[in-house]
């Protein structure tokens, strides 16, 4: 039987965009494009008849905007996943994270380029993984890992016993390891961290430029807790929340015996700059068992590497559950890599971080 490919709806209100976007989706193995539109309503009309899986979807466009569309989708076609194409402007990511919050999957920035090549090589790598990972949903036998079976739903990692004997207050600090589908699922676990939390939280969520930026601004309006992107030599205080920023790289170091960020411009691991491993490595460095990692929604495997360095040293782990995640790489592959001890639902990780954390 020959696979199903993915069928994709092209929109944008730029005859330019549509021929690159159309190109490079095509070129990537197990795609259909199965029509383009040039603005909102002519998408929304062709949606029923042409019945894509995946939507591309531009943000300035006339007659009904990105945004508008996006709220037609979620309720006419909610198993219809939207890829929303962006800007690298302030304005077009606070728009980016406003879509990402009502449902869309994830984003492609527009490449700040005028050759053509280099912007389909750009969008290229940005849309063949997320490619990827929707066919894993539709093919499992052809993408799964190692074609062995789905990770079956967890409930607990380690037995209920080893868990129910958590030390509650030895905690010092919260790292957060998150991907795609992280915006919309930060935005409803941050607000649910109690005002008085007693350690701080680091946050590496995989995005550009500009974008952390923005991401820190909207939690910041969402919680009482204070949420700052992170800039080079700040102090970790309590109650705070410290976003690593997009396009650098973010670890703590000790100086003078007091905790302290690094954003520097090291390298991308995982092709991720910031990467959540990275991060991790530094947490097990100076917090040892006194951390609590947090493994959630994400594609790919950042973050295994760091846990299991952490979990040496004694620090917990838990892990958000394939139900509630938009992606589940991240965490499952926690999860396989045995270095979780406590799987849990969107909905319940602030409780578990306060049981945990103690107050």
């Amino acid at each position: 039987m020959p696979k199903r490919l993915l069928r994709v709806l092209v929109v944008d209100d730029s005859v330019l965009y549509r021929k690159v976007l159309s190109d490079v989706l095509s070129s990537i193995s197990g795609v259909e494009v199965v029509g383009t539109a040039t603005d909102g309503r002519v998408a929304l009309a062709k949606i029923p008849q042409l019945k894509p899986d995946m939507l591309t979807l531009d943000f300035d466009m006339p007659e009904l905007d990105g945004l508008k569309v996006l709220e037609h989708v979620r309720i006419d076609h909610p198993d219809l996943k939207v890829v929303m194409v962006s800007t690298h402007t302030k304005e077009g990511a606070a728009i980016t994270l406003k879509a990402l919050e009502l449902g869309a999957l994830t984003f492609a920035t527009k490449p700040r380029t005028e050759n053509p090549l280099e912007s389909k090589t750009v969008l290229f790598d940005q849309l063949a993984p997320v490619v990827k990972e929707i066919l894993s949903q539709i093919q499992p036998l052809q993408y799964s890992v190692g074609n062995g079976p789905a990770i079956p739903p967890v409930i607990d990692a380690v037995p209920e016993r080893i868990i129910s004997q958590v030390e509650v207050g030895r905690i010092q600090i919260v790292a957060i390891g998150i991907s795609t589908g992280g915006p919309k699922a930060l935005a409803e676990l941050i607000p649910c961290l109690p005002q008085d939390l007693r350690i701080p939280v680091v946050i590496v969520q995989h995005m550009p430029s500009e974008f952390t930026a923005a991401l820190a601004e909207s939690l910041d309006q969402k919680t009482a807790l204070n949420v700052i992107e992170a800039e080079n030599n700040m102090e970790l205080k309590r109650g705070t929340i410290f976003i690593a920023p997009g396009g650098k790289q973010m670890k703590i170091v000790n100086i003078s015996g007091k905790p302290t960020l690094e954003v520097n411009d090291d390298p991308p691991e995982n092709h991720c700059q910031p990467s959540v491993d990275y991060l991790f490595r530094s947490i097990s460095k100076v917090y040892g068992k006194h951390s609590l990692g947090v493994i959630m929604t994400g594609m790919g495997s950042d973050g295994v590497l760091g846990l299991r360095l952490m979990k040496r040293l004694g620090a917990q782990v838990i892990a958000q559950d394939k139900q509630s995640c938009v992606v589940f790489g991240m965490p499952g592959e926690a999860i396989n890599a045995g270095v979780v001890d406590r799987v849990v639902p969107l909905n319940h990780i602030a409780t578990e971080i306060v049981r945990r954390v103690g107050k």
